[in-house]
């Protein structure tokens, strides 16, 4: 596949961000994913399914065989888009709108997925909030808050509801970030959480590893999704993934296998794993 390299136009938008409105559109696989098989019959919950990295996956999911529950925050037509994608690979989708920072909201949404399809097998950690800042003193308390509150405590709510009800086989997948290990200053909040989700995640793996289900991570380089232009200053917006090796930022599409590998009931040994897609950066 041939992917776009910017420069890119400037192109502000208000938080979250809207897919239509990004040049150019992210590809999240819609012409190129095809599944053989890898999770047929299973049912998964995907956070920030509406956009960005959760389309890919959620289409990449339905298109292995499972069924998908789409959770998203605002109500809009992103998260219709993405059912569509699901139900036209022939699997059952169903939305959710609601703020996963609410405890309740997330016990909701565990319940609601085991209700709908009758169990739930993955669950996919990836919605996630973040904002540039230049200055610590401009990092106000209830940004900070809301950062983690967003990013790493519904973490901890979804997992504490699903996994009594996940059967021997689960598989959780957080959505870490190369920021878990390259925090970059400008996303002092953001590159906090991602750090605590990695470290989440491995401790999970180790506690959940006697009852069969597995806790993993995929650490993201720079990625071409709605959050970039709503939450970056606009020149960084214009060069966004221009000094990494390939030189470019990846496209949803490109992440969507590591999470189906991930999930995948092959990969049986593979828990408490970080697989970073990030381009080529060095991380050693």
């Amino acid at each position: 596949m041939t992917y776009p390299k910017p420069p890119f136009p400037e192109q502000p938008q208000p938080l979250p961000g809207q897919t239509d409105r990004m040049d150019p559109r992210p590809d999240h696989g819609e012409e190129s994913y095809r599944g053989s098989g890898k999770l047929e019959g299973m049912a998964a919950l995907i956070t920030g399914a509406d956009s960005g990295i959760g389309r890919a996956v959620a289409l990449a999911y339905a298109r292995e065989g499972a069924d998908v529950m789409i959770s998203y925050l605002e109500e809009h037509d992103e998260a219709d888009v993405t059912r569509a994608l699901v139900e036209e690979a022939g699997r059952r989708a169903f939305v959710m709108p609601g703020d996963i920072q609410d405890g309740d909201h997330c016990r909701t949404l565990v319940r609601d997925t085991r209700e709908a399809f009758g169990r739930i097998d993955i669950l996919v950690n990836n919605a996630a909030h973040q904002m540039h800042f230049d200055n610590l003193e401009d990092i106000t308390d209830e940004e900070w808050d809301m950062t983690f509150r967003t990013n790493i405590h519904s973490m901890f709510y979804l997992c504490k509801a699903a996994v009594p009800i996940m059967e021997k086989g689960g598989s959780i997948i957080n959505t870490a970030s190369i920021n878990s290990d390259k925090p970059n200053p400008g996303l002092l909040a953001y590159a906090a959480t991602k750090g605590a989700i990695q470290n989440f995640t491995v401790g999970l793996a180790q506690m959940l590893a006697p009852r069969g289900i597995r806790a993993n991570c995929v650490a993201p380089g720079p990625v071409w999704t709605p959050l970039i232009p709503a939450t970056l200053p606009p020149d960084s917006v214009a060069h966004f993934g221009e000094n990494k090796p390939i030189g470019r930022p990846a496209q949803p599409a490109e992440l969507a296998t590591a999470y189906v590998m991930l999930a995948d009931p092959l990969s049986s040994y593979t828990t408490g794993a970080t697989v970073e897609v990030i381009g080529g950066i060095p991380m050693i």
